[in-house]
């Protein structure tokens, strides 16, 4: 069948890269993922001028089969404009609109394609961490609710709710409500984080920079200057048997699942919550065999409730393009 008509561009935008692809809106599979490519948003002035590099290398650019475009963004989507959090592109709708020569663009907030990616998910795009279990699927008429939390270059949180076969992605900037402390240590955490911050939102500790952020407070605390650090110079120090870089691992993974945990209770979302972002993958062994699934339970009077709610590291290469390709879809229906 001709796809003349069926495609859609998406783009998947964090603060460091910027993921684009084509998908095809009439299959049931939607994200074309032989079409998928990556640039670092640096490299570019706007998101206009990314997604033109990216057509003109993949022979499009002179193309009229390309009428429609989803770009999903991590920041808040405002009208017709949307902010990236992490990096200083100001998107807007119409300006992108008409520099691609698109009939429309849509833009939304990158947890809600994050969210719309969950009904697409296959056998072997998930893992679970701890005991309880999804069936794949969930029910696919609802009702449920799903909440999706994710660390990247910053700290993305949204929800899925389905009523009546209908998939309602719901937008948030959860990642910036503040830190709770749960242990004393993480009390010590906080303070110093204080200091050099004044506010402490759960994305200066739930992140890679904010993996970074841990180590140097428990650094402080120690009494050491650690020096410049990157994410992986942690988690490449834990792998080593490095104790304060480990530590800093188990704090970071410790942290994750009691707000993973918060989240359900906040979303009622007790069909389960998605982890996903760029860490997720690479830390899968640490967050299995850490604090993360005690923490998330550990809610008291609903601890009980909490220990029957699945937590599922999405481990899909491009969750966030699956679930612009989603989105694409229901906009051609």
């Amino acid at each position: 069948m001709s796809r003349t008509g069926a495609l859609a561009l998406l783009a998947d935008i964090g603060g460091t890269n910027a993921r684009f692809a084509l998908a095809d809106t009439r299959s049931a599979n939607p994200l074309l993922l032989d079409t998928v490519q990556g640039f670092a948003v640096a490299a570019f002035p706007s998101l206009g001028d990314a997604a033109q590099h990216y057509l003109q290398v993949t022979g499009h650019d002179e193309a009229h089969d390309i009428r429609h475009a989803v770009f999903a963004v991590a920041g808040r989507v405002d009208g017709d404009e949307a902010r990236i959090t992490n990096h200083p592109w100001v998107i807007s709708r119409a300006r992108t609109r008409t520099q691609l020569g698109l009939n429309e663009v849509t833009l939304v907030n990158d947890f809600a394609a994050q969210a719309m990616a969950i009904p697409l998910l296959q056998p072997g795009d998930y893992s679970a961490i701890g005991p309880a279990a999804w069936a794949l699927g969930g029910n696919p008429d609802g009702p449920c609710t799903y909440a999706v939390i994710g660390p990247g270059t910053g700290l993305g949180v949204g929800a899925l709710m389905v009523r009546d076969g209908r998939h309602y992605p719901l937008e948030t900037e959860g990642g910036h409500v503040s830190f709770p402390p749960g242990t004393p240590e993480e009390i010590r955490i906080l303070d110093v984080l204080s200091r050099q911050f004044g506010r402490v939102s759960n994305e200066r500790l739930i992140c890679g920079p904010g993996l970074v952020n841990i180590h140097r407070a428990l650094s402080e605390i120690a009494g050491v200057d650690p020096g410049p650090m990157q994410p992986a110079d942690v988690t490449a120090g834990a792998a080593a048997g490095d104790p304060r870089c480990a530590r800093a691992v188990d704090v970071f993974c410790a942290v994750f699942g009691a707000i993973a945990g918060d989240l359900v209770l906040t979303l009622g979302a007790w069909d389960g919550v998605f982890l996903t972002g760029g860490l997720v993958p690479r830390m899968l062994e640490a967050l299995r065999h850490s604090g993360f699934r005690q923490r998330f339970e550990n809610k008291g009077r609903f601890s009980p409730t909490m220990g029957r709610v699945p937590s599922l590291a999405v481990t899909h290469a491009h969750a966030g393009l699956l679930g612009a390709a989603a989105i694409a879809r229901r906009g051609a229906a």
